[in-house]
C-alpha cells in the first residue's frame, strides 16, 4: 500500500477514472489517497457535501484500502463506487452496509444544438450573486434536497432562465469541479414551467461550459428519476451505476 500525495499520481493509479479524479479536488488540503494492487482510494471531505470515500478496483485490493481509510480519516466517511464493488465491500467489511444505489454520468463530448427559445423566455445566463436568493426560493419549491444551494462552500455558480416578466423558471450549478472534471448540480425547474425543456437548456449551457473549462463534465443523479436521466443522456452524459455504504452508526 502506498499513499498518493498528487493529482498526477492519482490519475495514473486510477487510469485516469473520472470519479475517482474528481473525488480527488486537486489533492487540495484535506484529501487523501492510496492505491494497492489495482485499487484506488480517496478519502474527500465535504465532497458534494458528504465525507467520500471514492472506491475501485479488485474487492481484495479495495477492502485494505477502505479499512486503512476508515482508520485514518474517520468512520464518517462514506465508501463510493462502482455497485458491485460497493456491494462486495458492505459482504466483506462488517460493519458497513449498503446504503443505497445511484448513477454517476460522465461526458467529454459537446451536446446536441439547442432549440430555439420558447416563445416569452429569455436565454439561459449565468446569474449574478445578487440574484441568488432568487436560486434559493426555486430549490425550495422545485428541489428541496439538492445538494448544491447558494452560499455553501464549493458551489462556484449559477445559470437560469428567466421568462420576460423576471421570473427565475430553471437553474442549474457548476458546484465541486475539479479541475478536470467539471461538475453539475442543484438542477430545478419551477413546477409551473415544466415541460418546455427549460431544465434541458439550463443543463445543455451549464455542460457546454464546463467542458470549455475542464474537458469532463459530470453529475450524480438518483436511478428514481428516470426523467432527468433522460434529459442527461440526451445532453450525451453515459450512465455508471453506483452506490455507497457506510459505517454501522453513520447511516443518516
Amino acid at each position: 500500500m502506498r499513499e498518493l500525495t498528487r493529482t498526477a499520481e492519482v490519475v495514473d493509479a486510477s487510469a485516469d477514472d473520472d470519479l475517482i479524479v474528481w473525488a480527488a479536488q486537486d489533492m487540495k488540503p484535506g484529501v487523501r489517497a492510496w492505491a494497492a494492487g489495482d485499487a484506488v482510494a480517496v478519502a474527500s471531505p465535504q465532497a458534494s457535501r458528504r465525507d467520500r470515500l471514492a472506491v475501485r478496483g479488485s474487492t481484495a485490493y479495495a477492502t485494505r484500502l477502505v479499512r486503512h481509510a476508515l482508520a485514518e480519516m474517520g468512520p464518517e466517511f462514506r465508501p463510493f463506487g462502482d455497485v458491485q464493488l460497493v456491494r462486495e465491500l458492505s459482504e466483506t467489511i462488517d460493519e458497513l452496509a449498503l446504503l443505497g444505489r445511484f448513477s454517476w454520468m460522465a461526458t467529454t463530448s459537446p451536446p446536441p444544438a439547442p432549440a430555439l427559445p420558447a416563445a416569452g423566455d429569455r436565454d439561459v445566463a449565468w446569474l449574478p450573486p445578487d440574484e441568488e436568493p432568487d436560486v434559493t426560493d426555486l430549490l425550495k419549491t422545485a428541489n428541496p434536497d439538492s445538494y448544491a444551494v447558494p452560499g455553501i462552500p464549493g458551489v462556484r455558480r449559477w445559470a437560469g432562465i428567466r421568462d420576460t416578466t423576471g421570473e427565475l423558471l430553471a437553474v442549474a450549478a457548476d458546484a465541486w469541479s475539479a479541475p478536470t472534471v467539471g461538475l453539475l448540480a442543484g438542477v430545478a425547474t419551477a413546477v409551473q414551467a415544466r415541460g418546455r425543456g427549460l431544465g434541458e437548456r439550463t443543463c445543455r449551457f451549464v455542460t457546454e461550459a464546463l467542458l470549455a473549462e475542464h474537458d469532463r463534465a459530470a453529475l450524480m443523479v438518483d436511478d428514481e428519476n428516470p426523467a432527468a436521466i433522460g434529459v442527461y443522456e440526451r445532453l450525451g452524459f453515459a450512465r455508471r451505476f453506483v452506490a455507497a455504504a457506510a459505517v454501522d452508526g453513520h447511516l443518516a
